[in-house]
This record gives structure tokens, sequence and C-alpha cells, in this order.
């Protein structure tokens, strides 16, 4: 009669531990996991890539939060690392809120040169003191995140996760690495690299050129040399064709800086959603 019993405690002991049908939450946030580690490589090309990898990391985060529900998900938390895993949140929270804030400013002084390009098209003095006032701006922009990158890369030295482990801790260890790689590349196009009076000049002779250029040049990039052009006039006008260009390329670049800082403030809040839960689990 004894050897009936063993196979049935056998059974429902792995019931327990290891549920035969994986849970569909599961799937669903390694769904999103691979999505941003299959674009990842591509962060560092646009504004338009780096939006991507952000909503990308919103989805992953919405779905962990209804990982974090499950029993054995909460007890998987509890005993791996979870210490580490509180402490990274609140760093890719602080590291969020700097990026968020340096596009914030971006877009208030990208928005306070276009008023001026549109109110002040015939006073070429005042509008010179503007552009003057948006690069200096820039290159203290700069500065402050440099400093940034210099810390990110000092938060963000970890052992790379098992892409093939499907735990809830490693799945957040994975997910916050490419966060805070996402974020340093957002820095990174924001703080750009110098501008270059040569590409009005190329731009005025030839399409094909403007066409290499713009595709080795961010966003902001582009806005910066085609702003740096204009100071570079020696009659101190810019000619319509010049103004008409600055025009375009910063109604580009405020509209994809809006999507990003809607980006990152959706990312925001799930990072604090996913924060409050855990320490839910932890308080219980």
């Amino acid at each position: 009669m004894a050897s009936p019993a063993n196979p049935k405690s056998h059974f429902h002991a792995r019931s327990v531990s290891l549920p035969s049908r994986p849970n569909p939450l599961f799937a669903q946030a390694e769904h999103h996991l691979r999505r941003i580690r299959s674009s990842e490589a591509a962060t560092t090309s646009s504004f338009l890539s780096v939006s991507s990898m952000i909503s990308g990391l919103a989805d992953f985060y919405n779905s962990i939060d209804d990982l974090l529900l499950l029993p054995h998900t909460q007890q998987a938390f509890v005993q791996e690392g979870r210490d580490e895993v509180l402490e990274r949140s609140l760093s890719l929270l602080d590291i969020c809120s700097t990026g968020k804030d340096v596009v914030a400013q971006t877009k208030e002084t990208v928005q306070e040169l276009q008023l001026t390009l549109r109110r002040r098209r015939g006073d070429e003095l005042a509008l010179r003191n503007e552009v003057g006032a948006y690069l200096a701006s820039r290159k203290k922009a700069k500065k402050t995140i440099q400093n940034c990158l210099r810390n990110l890369k000092i938060k963000s030295t970890i052992s790379s996760a098992d892409q093939s482990a499907t735990t809830i801790v490693s799945m957040l260890r994975e997910a916050e690495g490419v966060a805070f790689k996402t974020i340093e590349s957002l820095l990174t196009l924001v703080r750009g690299k110098s501008a270059s009076c040569s590409f009005f000049s190329k731009w005025m002779h030839s399409n094909q050129v403007v066409a290499d250029e713009r595709a080795s040049k961010s966003e902001l990039e582009i806005v910066d040399a085609a702003i740096d052009a204009l100071l570079s006039q020696k009659n101190g006008k810019a000619s319509n064709i010049q103004m008409e260009h600055v025009r375009k390329v910063m109604a580009e670049l405020e509209s994809l800086i809006q999507d990003i800082e809607e980006e990152m403030e959706c990312l925001i809040r799930r990072l604090i959603k996913t924060r409050v839960s855990l320490l839910n689990i932890l308080n219980h």
C-alpha cells in the first residue's frame, strides 16, 4: 500500500514548485524582452529608434507588474537577489528621471528658438542673439550630459544575464541592463557632436551630399549644424532657403523630442509601479 502513495506525493510536490503548464504571463514578458533585445543594436542611430526602445521597455515593465501578482513569482523574487534588484530599480529610476529632464530642457530650448524664427524674420540682430543663446545653452547641456554619462557607466556595470533564463529576477536584470544602455544612447544623442559649418555649404551644392550628411548625423546634430551655419554668414544675413531649412529641421526635431518625452513619462510610471510592487512583496 505504501508504493502507490509515493508517486502521488511526488506528483503533488512537482505541481507546486514547477507548474506543468507555463503561465502565459511569462511568455508575454519574454516576448517584450526579446523585442527590445533584438532592436538594442539600433538604439544609438536616432531619436526614433530610442523612442521605440523606451516604448518596448514600458511594455515589458507593464507585463512584469502582472507577473508579480503570482505567488511563485513572488517567492522567486524573495529568494533570488532581491536587494540587488531593489537597489538597481532605484538607480534606474534616478537615471530615467535625469534623462527626462534633459529631454524637457532640450525641447524648451528648441521651442524658444522656433518662436524667434517666426516672430523676428526681419530682425537679424535679434535672431543672431537668440541663435547664440541657443548654442550657448546646448554647450552647457553637453557638459551636464557628459557628467551624467560618466555616472551612468558606473551604474550600468553588471554581469550579463542568462538570456535562456525565465525567472523574474533574471528578466528584471536583463531589462535593467537594456534600459541603462537606452538612456545612455538618449543622452549621447542629445549631447551630439561638434556642429560643422560645412554642412550648409555642401547642402547648397549637392542634393546627394545632403542625403549622405543626414544619414550620418542624428536629428539634433543636423539642427545644430544648420543653426551654426546661420551665424557663419559674413554679411550677417541668412538666405531664405537657409531659414526655411532651419524651420523645417527644428519642427521635425521638436516632434521627435515630444514623443520621447511622453515615452519617458510612461516608462517612469511603469518603473515606479514595479518598484512599489516589489516593496509590497517584501513587506508581506
